[in-house]
């Protein structure tokens, strides 16, 4: 009888044990893949906007840039909009966000 319970408490302790390894691995698997996605995604994403941003801040009246994929020269910058000349006296109003670069 003795042996019967002693075999009883192991096969429970045993389990416990089974399940205390499979939450730890469940664990680290979340860990490994919230690393993943901000090493991967994450930072280098902001780090490209940033990168826009400054690009953004840098625009100067006399520039050539894309914007909306037209090409034109920056006439008045405002806070959140440019004036943009796309052909002689033709003067469009773009929002910074539209521009893609500056040459």
């Amino acid at each position: 009888m003795n042996e019967t319970i002693e075999v009883v408490n192991q096969t429970a302790q045993d389990a416990q044990a089974v399940q205390q390894n499979a939450t730890l691995s469940m664990w680290i698997y979340f860990i490994v893949i919230v690393a993943f996605v901000y090493f991967f995604m994450y930072r280098p994403n902001k780090k490209r906007m940033v990168e826009y941003q400054k690009m953004l801040d840098s625009i100067k009246v006399g520039n050539r840039v894309l914007a909306a994929g037209i090409y034109g020269t920056v006439k008045k910058v405002n806070e959140k909009t440019i004036d943009m000349e796309i052909a002689k006296g033709v003067v469009i109003e773009v929002s910074k966000n539209a521009v893609a670069s500056i040459e």
